[in-house]
């Protein structure tokens, strides 16, 4: 059976196709009118290009491959924000203050959800060069507002911060290993798991590291962290951070979510994931990474966000659009053919009948171009 696909791979076919494509126009118009320059990134890199600062979950994550000219191993990007990262450290070398955005396939050696696609159409947009939380807040309405744009619905946005945790780890001396048997028992919030794992680490950041999954719901969560841990100051400074962003943004549906540590090893400031009603898993993510462009010579301050396109579509309502006009051939016909052109210029969709061919497959035509007199006008086609 040579047409089936690998597991986890699909073809787009026309209608979600079309889709997928008007919700790209529409969320790349909507970043270039704040100001964000499209780029387009390589689907191929050398490995240590592409995985520079990259966490674990990443590599494997990312196919790899031989390159036939140089004998280097090459990777197809599982994430383009690396990417972006080297353009502005690299290529762009700006002083001030740059906005990226882009919007191509990537290929994951395996889902990211059971009902994800292994080649997501991976769309966002980055920001480089400011530290502030200004800039996090300016992404994430950014990101608030693409989701109006496309009509979909979002229930709540969630808030957290990787340097509490990387605090608490540092302030309670955790090896590199108990590092991560904490860090991954905490987002699979595994209470009792974590109880265990923490057995041995001095009070009070043991009882720290055990509250942390509980320290998630509405915004009051914050008081609720600035009482139950420990007073060091990078966990002052990130409760500050957050408490900053709520204030500023009180349109936006914030919760808070303390152990969602996703991309630790990458994220080193507020992290965010956005969820819609009914839907079970994050529909976007974002974060500040600053430093990501260090080993491209320059380390910026950076922060951005990222969705699967592909998964935007299945959540945003179908819209509305007209049907093709169906036109016979013009031939000879000039008067035929310049209505034809002069319909296609106003953005009419105009199928030309072929030699033979009585009907349309596809698209969908619900008006055809009949002949009355010497003038050619426009018909609805009456279903039988």
């Amino acid at each position: 059976m040579n047409w089936l696909l690998p597991e986890y791979i699909a073809d787009a076919l026309p209608a979600e196709a079309a889709r997928i494509e008007r919700l790209r126009r529409t969320l790349l118009d909507h970043f270039r009118s704040h100001g964000f320059e499209f780029v387009m990134p390589p689907m191929l890199e050398y490995l240590e290009s592409l995985l520079t600062g990259a966490g674990q979950d990443l590599k494997l994550r990312t196919f790899k491959l031989a390159d036939q000219l140089s004998g280097r191993t090459m990777g197809v990007r599982a994430d383009i924000t690396p990417q972006a990262a080297r353009i502005d450290a690299h290529l762009l070398n700006h002083q001030g203050v740059t906005r990226l955005c882009y919007c191509d396939s990537v290929l994951h050696t395996m889902p990211a959800s059971i009902s994800a696609s292994r080649e997501p159409v991976q769309i966002g947009a980055e920001l480089y060069g400011h530290a502030g939380i200004a800039a996090d807040l300016a992404v994430i309405r950014l990101m608030a507002g693409a989701f109006e744009r496309v009509k979909v619905p979002v229930s709540r946005i969630d808030l957290g911060h990787v340097g509490i945790f990387r605090a608490l780890a540092e302030a309670a001396g955790l090896p590199q290993e108990s590092e991560e048997m904490v860090l991954s028992l905490l987002q699979a919030k595994d209470v009792p798991g974590l109880v265990e794992a923490c057995a041995a680490v001095p009070s009070p950041y043991r009882e720290a590291l055990q509250r942390l999954p509980q320290l998630y719901g509405g915004v009051e969560v914050l008081d609720r962290a600035a009482s139950e841990l420990p007073d060091l100051p990078a966990i002052a400074a990130a409760l500050a951070g957050l408490r900053h962003l709520v204030a500023t943004a009180p349109d936006l549906p914030f919760s808070v979510d303390l152990s969602d540590l996703r991309g630790y090893h990458y994220h080193n400031g507020v992290v965010f994931a956005a969820y819609c009603p009914d839907y079970p898993v994050a529909i976007a993510l974002g974060g500040r990474y600053d430093g990501a462009g260090k080993a491209f010579g320059r380390a910026r301050p950076a922060t951005g966000f990222s969705m699967d396109l592909r998964e935007v579509a299945r959540l945003a309502p179908a819209g509305k659009s007209s049907g093709a006009i169906l036109a016979p051939q013009a031939a000879n016909d000039v008067k035929l053919a310049a209505h034809i052109a002069a319909l296609r210029e106003q953005g009419e969709v105009v199928v030309e009948l072929l030699p033979g061919e009585t009907a349309c497959e596809g698209p969908v035509c619900d008006r055809k171009l009949a002949r009355v007199g010497e003038h050619w006008i426009i018909e609805a086609i009456q279903e039988d």
